[in-house]
């Protein structure tokens, strides 16, 4: 590769952390998972929950301050990528196959843009999630699963986990270009997993439903805090970031002949998509 075009590459890509001879993960001798979307909600719940459980980490997001923290925290090691850049994930990718193995996967990273109808529909918003939520997980299975393969060789196995949601199985009105991406996305996975059949390579997907984080509902909606809040307004106990957290970290430590093609997870409150209770939940009597 000429010189000046890894620099024109690394443009959208910035290291977190790197000290010579420091490879990317914690330092332990550990099976190592890439996260993405690491600098809030899920994807840095996630990060958390690895490294508690004694996992090497690398976190991926846009926001390299806010990786830099988390890396503080946790001891995990960041690099920073815009995943809608083709050029910043070859980039990722070379410097990870460069500092270390990949085991697992775990794509979090995504998110909504607006609540148009069908009709009025911002064409920009609708492309920029079909890239942020498709095109990304694409790129970087195509990019990591040589980097999988060779980990699953030497290991017995390597692990692919994408947080999808259940806007990807029912459609409700305003949701029209998340419900398509997402849709999409899960499809995708559900293709993958056929087509490593044969390979030692779970393929997972996680589902959640109405879930409480500090930054997806309120960049749906464009900054509108009170709007944001008004969605979570009186449900009692919406899921957690920690929750999804949880779960994928299950999918990843579970006896490798176990593989959880579709995990569904809603709060209690939330019985369908288009069901949500508002208010104390309390048992019925027949008084």
């Amino acid at each position: 590769m000429r010189p000046d075009k890894r620099g024109e590459m690394l443009r959208n890509t910035r290291m977190i952390g790197l000290r010579a001879g420091t490879s990317y993960g914690g330092g332990m001798v550990n099976r190592r998972a890439v996260v993405t979307g690491a600098s809030s909600g899920i994807g840095e719940a996630t990060v958390r929950a690895l490294r508690a459980q004694g996992w090497d980490v690398v976190g991926v997001a846009r926001r390299a301050e806010r990786l830099a923290v988390l890396d503080e925290q946790t001891g995990s090691r960041s690099i920073a990528c815009d995943l809608t850049d083709a050029d910043a994930v070859s980039s990722l990718v070379d410097e990870l196959r460069r500092t270390g193995p990949v085991h697992a996967l775990v794509q979090v990273a995504g998110g909504a843009r607006g609540t148009d109808s069908v009709e009025g529909g911002s064409v920009d918003d609708w492309q920029w999630m079909y890239d942020a939520n498709v095109l990304s997980t694409q790129r970087l299975v195509a990019g990591l699963l040589p980097l999988l393969r060779l980990a699953a060789q030497k290991s017995g196995h390597a692990d692919t986990v994408f947080v999808t949601s259940t806007a990807a199985q029912v459609g409700y009105p305003g949701g029209g270009g998340y419900n398509a991406a997402k849709a999409a996305e899960s499809m995708l996975v559900k293709v993958l997993r056929q087509e490593l059949n044969g390979e030692p390579i779970r393929v997972v997907e996680v589902a959640p439903g109405l879930v409480h984080t500090e930054e997806f509902t309120l960049n749906r909606l464009r900054g509108d805090r009170i709007a944001a809040e008004a969605v979570y307004s009186g449900v009692p106990e919406p899921l957690l970031g920690e929750d999804v957290a949880d779960v994928i970290a299950y999918a990843l430590n579970a006896p490798r002949r176990v593989n959880l093609d579709l995990v569904t997870m809603r709060p209690v409150a939330q019985s369908a998509q288009h069901l949500l209770a508002r208010g104390p939940l309390q048992v019925r009597t027949d008084d």
